[in-house]
């Protein structure tokens, strides 16, 4: 890989020279502009307000514009003499943990390759120490006539640094989440989760550009003069949502099916609340409703009891409504006699 920048790491006293190398690369397909009528290509030309002429490449060079119009040469050498430590060198300046590196400040990134065979020890020494800290390094350097900054963490075994933004280059979310008061049921959150572990995880190097591939296969049909290939019909979804569970709902089972996973299994565990009515549940209209359960019936058969506790049970009932009558009666007549021979016992005394 060619480099695109020579220069050294500066750690503490410690230097390493290095060749910065882009890590990534674009693949997506360049079109050119024509003239529609004729196909006739439409070039851009620098060409010189002052004589009109095209100026080629070795003979353009920077120049400032002043706040009254005017242009200021600006060349390398002014440049070069800029009191910058960081114009050859990526000074690291910190070692911070990497959850603190926001990732909108994440920019290009490079490897950074050791120059050399003396580059080969300082270059593993901070590599090695980067793994064992489990941090990322913070630095500065300067790249294309600015200075910027950088993070450096270990990549397999190289080195790599990604170019960050710097903070005040990073806006603020102003006026982008929504400013209504908006309620999210746990109901939802459930569904939401349901969704996000059915699709769960996925490896990275299987997914592809299919829309750099669709073009591929158009340019391939339209120079060997075959057939286009026939316009795919537009994906469901991305209307207007009238009923978010409904919608998590289909969501799980399409991510189930796509997945080869049992249809009949069940959505998730969730109840949906019935608008209006708190704490009654409502059959989701995504769902066929479940016919209720048989309800057990009163008249559940008793166990027998043993016999010992048969004849307890018999002396401990209460009696019926004629014997307790008869019993009554019974203790009256008593009461009346007992009365009646209380005299006669005192006169025979």
């Amino acid at each position: 890989m060619r480099s695109i920048w020579n220069g050294a790491i500066s750690f503490g006293l410690v230097s390493i020279p290095i060749k910065l190398v882009n890590a990534t690369e674009h693949h997506s397909i360049s079109f050119r502009q024509i003239h529609t009528a004729d196909g006739g290509r439409i070039r851009y030309r620098k060409v010189c307000e002052l004589d009109g002429e095209e100026i080629p490449a070795s003979e353009i060079g920077k120049g400032y514009e002043e706040p009254g119009g005017g242009i200021m040469p600006i060349t390398d050498d002014d440049l070069a003499a800029l009191p910058l430590p960081t114009a050859k060198t990526i000074e690291i300046v910190a070692f911070v943990p990497a959850a603190r590196i926001d990732p909108l400040q994440m920019d290009s990134a490079y490897y950074l390759s050791a120059s050399g065979a003396p580059a080969a020890k300082p270059y593993v020494l901070l590599r090695e120490a980067l793994k064992r800290s489990d941090k990322v390094a913070v630095a500065k350097f300067a790249l294309r006539g600015r200075e910027r900054l950088g993070m450096l963490r270990v990549v397999d075994d190289a080195i790599v640094m990604h170019g960050l933004l710097w903070p005040d280059e990073v806006r603020a979310p102003e006026g982008v989440a929504p400013e209504t008061n908006v309620t999210v049921r746990d109901a939802e959150l459930d569904l939401a989760d349901a969704l996000m572990n059915t699709l769960g995880e996925v490896d990275l190097d299987t997914l592809h550009d299919d829309y750099r591939e669709a073009v591929e296969e158009m340019i391939a049909a339209k120079a060997s003069g075959g057939e286009l290939p026939v316009e795919a019909a537009p994906a469901a979804g991305g209307g207007q949502v009238i009923d978010l569970m409904a919608a998590l709902e289909k969501s799980v089972r399409a991510a189930k099916e796509s997945r080869g996973e049992d249809e009949g299994e069940e959505v998730a565990e969730v109840t949906r609340m019935a608008p209006g009515k708190k704490g009654k549940a409502a059959a989701s209209p995504a769902e066929p409703r479940k016919k209720p359960a048989a309800k057990k019936t009163a008249t559940a058969k008793k166990t027998t009891p043993a016999a010992g506790a048969t004849a307890g049970a018999k002396k401990a009932a209460p009696a019926s409504g004629k014997q307790a009558a008869g019993q009554k009666q019974a203790q009256a007549t008593k009461k009346t006699t007992a009365k009646k021979a209380a005299p006669r016992k005192r006169a025979s005394a």
